[in-house]
């Protein structure tokens, strides 16, 4: 299928819930940013803390994108033992989360 070629982006909003330290979401991090060295598919990574002035991000605290080269890249990676195994560790300290997946378009 041709949509399904071409760069996408994962995108995770979180929110951690209250009893997480801040020694866990960094060990979290970690194990988020080395599944590119474990899951082919994935191509780039990046992460970042709100930092919005609008007040619009309903709770989340942190976003996390993924760059893969296909739909079926990400198919992959869901898959994965490693993401898997991280996401079983991951998701139970979330009180919010939300995953988006979509092809950028660039502007003209």
């Amino acid at each position: 299928m041709e949509e399904s070629k071409g760069t996408v982006k994962h995108v995770l909003l979180a929110k951690f819930k209250d009893g997480v330290s801040s020694d866990q979401v960094g060990q979290l991090i970690k194990g988020y940013a080395n599944l590119i060295n474990l899951i082919q598919p994935m191509k780039a990574f990046q992460w970042g803390k709100d930092v919005s002035i609008e007040n619009l991000h309903q709770g989340f605290t942190h976003v996390f994108e993924s760059t893969f080269e296909s739909t079926e890249g990400i198919a992959e990676y869901l898959a994965h033992p490693a993401h898997v195994e991280f996401a079983n560790a991951f998701l139970p300290c979330l009180e919010k989360v939300v995953v988006v997946d979509y092809k950028p378009f660039y502007a003209l």
